[in-house]
């Protein structure tokens, strides 16, 4: 029993920690609230470990005493995020209401077991700033995940419990984890995926239980189902629903889909009357005045008020700046109800962080085996991984490699083989004994499809490979792990080994380039390593900023193709509209201008980190969070410029319409070296550059401990480009979509009005289709209101012929592998014709038939059917279907010259590697790219050559792109990598060099060498995105954009 008089002691006996009142609830320095004279109450309330406390109380004290006393016993500061709920007489679950008396409330307080439980989900975890309260969330998860109330597909709920694993019983171990499933119960199924735990579980290696709870909570944060509490519901026609309240407001189920959100920006007001639950809304001036008010009918008038209760908490924590103050007691008659949220916002919870040096508690995890105090250091410098999304993206988590863990932490070593130094100074380190081989997997490759030759496109300076054997290694297994080693006093684990670079005879070494990748040939002995060590900085932030060094300069690039490229060559004729010119010129040469100036900031401040001036010995300069700062807020200022890019977009579109010329002008552009992309896509580049920045930025947050001189100005940037990302994400998504959609009628012949309003690109990719010589290879395109299927035609421009359009508007969709004994097959029936295909492997059929399904839902809601895509000589579908196009090898997308040379339009788009491929690609993978950008020097080798290469390497677009240096205006040569598989190379291999990661498909076999771990993993992350395709579907939000 806890008494208020000796909670020091007993609060200390469970949870190691010293006493603490830094209680959530209350102000900066305060006690509890004393509490009334009274007899005093026993009350038990049950953790979220599951462990039972008992808590005395007066009779009279309100809720808030019972709240303050858990969260002082806890030693929990962020403790708002939290509540107590409890079953009433009714049985109903609802919340301990802090400011009314406990025992009005609880009336049997003997019988009576309140739950300490998360009450607010916070959309980003990275705001719960105490790894206790990380821990505290990750154990709701893990009780939701149980009782199945986080509804996730297969691979994500394997996911998540073989991080609950990793953190309980530590790495895997095949008896010890099986053993470990068989007698706890995570997921009500979980013996259906018990080896899909078992395969995530043991790609974990070396996470500490912080870092476990740290992933864990980023796939939960992106599932649809995340802090979803459903309150049964019906509309006015009686459709069963259900309402649930969140961060961004009032949500809608049917079933466990979200049909309906209603944003707190647009909801005027929130009340109830008996049993219906009515939501007022801000006038629109499209709609009439009587449709502003929703009504939903509910069981009872007490489950109105429960969920109308936690929805005004809602808006109050996430969306006030100060707890609401009290409402004045009226003279005579009272109106309405008098409940108001008590507590601390989000807000407040946040600026106390901020404002108060928070010492860190250590704590005990009780179910966990692992001897980890990992409240020492919350964030371990060592913590890199990047979970994929999943809820906005629905993205399917098994086949992104994001969870694959490369480095064995050093404490975690048990192996007691020696360490053997290499000649270069690095240290070549054993294998693990017992460590599991890379597993592999075929690559599925369709009939018709030519053998795939040299797929890098080989400049004046490339080695081609020849007759190298095949390879089936895939990407999907775990590397061998190793035992303890460092390089330059960081810790490495990965079997691959870094050796050093090559560069041309009289090159200067760039000041700004790391000395991992140059001296080729040279051999240093260990007194030269030892300064070499010395000189130049290991810390992970350093190599996060070098990335946007690097980044920074490929974008420099980018935009440089925009405002002196292309301006330089329309402006020599006249044709093209000068409107135009000046509109694009007025609103991207501001934006060149100032990532200069930005530039040279980083250039410098990233040589003084280096220590090539005496700035590094005060220690001043080893940090970029304030040149980011900076910058940020400068680029605050261009936001009206980055807002008419869509306008530019949309004008240039319109004059290459109203003139063969202007169109022609552009094409002829595209066609130089230097426009290696869509020309399009280079005007999208600004946008999507302010992903990169958030993305660099809640790295070095999640490096930094808060007490670092760094971290808040890391943070207040991450704030700022937050908000702009925000700010502009409605207008990124409509230029994404509008040039994907232009990209593709650069690709198809025989189609019409493909870029119309409210359009919008879901999936293309191969499949086969039956028809009366058997299966043939066809091309698909998936719309939100239509399924465009194409041969490979024979046009000079290698254009695809379109056959025929299924309209999605009444379509429905049936297995059918029995019925026609094809494996992988499905039917479409249509309104005018069905369609039996099939897909190269289970997984590409499953990505096609949600994707599918999920735009019949989309054009059913349209409520009408979609426009003919096809043009007037193809309606009728006079195609013959039986013709069978010709088939280009893969000779043509990578023949002898390269393919950025090609005459006409590109034969290495996407759409023709998925043709070649045989895959497909979704526009949800199309948003994943994006954000995977990455560019720097690797070293590259192919398999039969014995030196390494020194590249200047870009990765966009699905594509590899090598250039000599950062300094080159075109590249060299290309790789796309749909289809490739990425791995390390196995002891039979016999590359004994440091951070080695291998590409391969078919016979084609690349190995790359990195510069630092932390460059080894990002390019492993980057690259996988673009090989493991996963099952999406696009996010319910997006068609509310268009």
């Amino acid at each position: 029993m806890v008494e208020p008089a000796d909670r020091t002691s007993t609060a200390g006996q469970r949870l190691g920690a010293p006493e603490s009142f830094g209680v959530s609830t209350l102000e900066p320095g305060l006690h509890p609230p004393a509490q009334t004279p009274g007899r005093l109450v026993s009350i038990r309330v049950q953790m979220l470990d599951d462990t039972q406390e008992v808590f005395q109380i007066s009779q009279r004290s309100p809720g808030k005493v019972l709240f303050d006393l858990a969260c002082v016993h806890l030693n929990l500061t962020e403790g708002d995020y939290f509540g107590l709920e409890y079953q009433d007489q009714r049985k109903m679950t609802v919340w301990l209401d802090l400011l009314k008396p406990t025992l009005k409330q609880i009336r049997r307080p003997k019988n009576t077991i309140l739950r300490f439980v998360v009450k607010f989900f916070p959309p980003d975890h990275t705001q719960l700033m105490e790894e206790l309260t990380r821990y505290l969330f990750a154990l709701q998860i893990k009780r939701d995940l149980a009782c199945g109330h986080l509804i996730c597909n297969d691979t994500s709920a394997a996911l998540m419990v073989s991080h609950i694993i990793q953190s309980e019983i530590g790495d895997f171990d095949e008896t010890q984890s099986w053993q470990h499933l068989l007698h706890n119960k995570y997921l009500p199924d979980q013996d259906a995926i018990r080896d899909k735990i078992t395969d995530c579980h043991r790609k974990h290696v070396g996470q500490t239980p912080a870092e476990s709870d740290y992933q864990l909570l980023e796939i939960a944060r992106r599932l649809e189902m995340y802090g979803v509490r459903l309150h049964p519901a019906k509309d006015r026609e009686g459709t069963k629903l259900s309402l649930s309240v969140a961060h961004t407001g009032v949500l809608v189920f049917q079933g466990y889909t979200k049909i309906n959100a209603f944003n707190w920006s647009k909801i005027r007001k929130l009340s109830f009357k008996r049993k219906r639950f009515l939501i007022k809304l801000r006038a629109d001036p499209a709609q009439n005045a009587h449709h502003d008010t929703l009504e939903f009918a509910m069981a009872s008038r007490d489950c109105c008020k429960i969920f109308w209760k936690i929805s005004v908490e809602y808006h109050a924590f996430f969306r006030l700046f100060e707890e609401p103050k009290p409402k004045p007691k009226p003279i005579l008659f009272t109106r309405g109800s008098s409940f108001r949220f008590s507590g601390r916002t989000q807000k407040q919870i946040i600026d106390y962080v901020k404002d108060t040096e928070l010492k860190k508690v250590p704590f005990e995890r009780k179910h966990s085996k692992v001897l980890s105090h990992s409240s020492m250091s919350p964030l371990s410098s060592s913590f890199r991984l990047q979970v994929p999304k999943e809820s906005a993206m629905s993205v399917a988590l098994a086949d992104q490699p994001d969870s694959a863990r490369l480095s064995h932490r050093a404490e975690t070593n048990t192996s007691d083989e020696p360490v053997v130094a290499s000649a270069n100074g690095f240290q070549d380190v054993p294998a693990a004994p017992g460590s599991d081989p890379i597993q592999s997997r075929r690559n599925h490759n369709g009939a018709g499809s030519a053998p795939d030759q040299h797929l890098l496109n080989p400049g004046p300076s490339c080695r081609t490979n020849k007759g190298s054997p095949g390879s089936d290694d895939s990407p999907l297994g775990s590397p061998r792990l190793v035992g303890n080693g460092s390089v330059n006093g960081q810790e490495m684990g990965s079997t691959a080994v870094l050796g050093s670079g090559q560069i041309a005879e009289g090159q200067q070494i760039s000041p700004l380039t790391s000395p991992l990748l140059t001296e080729a040939g040279y051999v240093r002995n260990e007194e030269e390593e030892e300064a070499r060590r010395k000189k130049f900085p290991t810390d992970k932030a350093y190599f996060i900023a070098k990335e946007l060094l690097t980044t920074e300069r490929t974008y420099l690039k980018d935009l440089q193709v925009v405002t002196e490229s292309f301006q330089s060559s329309v402006a020599k004729d006249e044709a093209f509209p000068d409107p135009v010119q000046n509109l694009i010129s007025a609103n991207y040469d501001p934006i060149h201008k100032f990532h200069q100036g930005f530039l040279k900031e980083v250039e410098q401040r990233l040589a003084q980190w280096e220590g090539r001036s005496n700035a590094h010995i005060k220690g001043d300069y080893q940090r970029i969070g304030d040149v980011l700062l900076k910058n940020i807020q400068g680029l605050r200022q261009l936001t009206v410029h980055l807002q008419k890019h869509s306008e530019c977009l949309v004008e240039l579109e319109r004059a290459c319409r109203s003139g063969r010329k202007v169109e022609t002008l552009c094409r002829d552009f595209e066609q130089q070296r230097v426009c290696y992309l869509p020309f399009n896509i280079f005007l999208l580049r600004p946008l999507h550059r302010l992903l990169h920045y958030k993305l660099i930025l809640e790295r070095l947050c999640k490096h930094y401990p808060p007490t670092h001189d760094d971290f808040r100005d890391c943070r207040a940037a991450l704030a700022d480009i937050t908000e702009m990302v925000l700010q502009l994400q409605g207008t990124m998504m409509k230029m994404e979509n509008f040039q994907k959609l232009l990209e593709l009628k650069k690709d198809l012949t025989g189609i019409d009005n493909l870029a119309i309003h409210g359009r919008e690109f879901i999936r293309l990719g191969c499949l086969s289709k039956l028809s009366g010589k058997g299966l043939q290879q066809r091309m698909f395109f998936l719309f939100s209101d239509s399924l465009v299927y194409t041969s490979r035609g024979t046009t000079p421009v290698n254009q695809f012929k379109v056959h025929g359009q299924l309209p999605l508007y009444g379509m429905t969709i049936r297995e059918s592998e029995e019925e026609w004994g094809v494996p992988h097959s499905f039917t479409l029936f249509g309104q005018r014709q069905s369609v039996v295909v099939a897909a190269s492997c289970a997984s590409e059929m499953e990505r096609w038939v949600e994707d599918i399904r999920m735009a019949i839902d989309l054009a059913e809601q349209s409520s009408s059917p979609s426009d003919d895509l096809l043009s007037t000589s193809l309606t009728d579908n006079k195609l013959s279907e039986d013709g069978v196009a010709e088939q280009e090898s893969e000779e043509e997308l990578c023949g002898s010259r390269s393919s950025l040379e090609r005459q006409g339009h590109r034969g290495n788009t996407t759409v023709h590697v998925c043709w070649h491929r045989n895959t497909s690609v979704s526009m949800v993978d199309f948003s994943v790219a994006v954000e995977n950008q990455l560019s720097g020097n690797l070293l590259r080798k192919f398999k039969n050559s014995n030196g390494w290469q020194k590249l200047w390497v870009v990765f966009t677009n699905f594509s590899l792109f090598f250039y000599k240096s950062h300094q080159d205006d075109y590249p060299l040569a290309s790789l796309p990598l749909l289809g490739y598989s990425v791995t390390v190379p196995s002891e039979s291999e016999n590359i004994h060099k440091d951070y080695v990661f291998k590409l391969h498909f078919k016979s084609h076999v690349y190995y790359f060498r990195s510069e630092s771990e932390y460059t080894f993993e990002r390019w492993m992350e980057v690259i996988r995105s673009a090989t493991c395709s996963s099952s999406h579907s696009l996010p319910s939000t997006r068609k509310d954009l268009y």
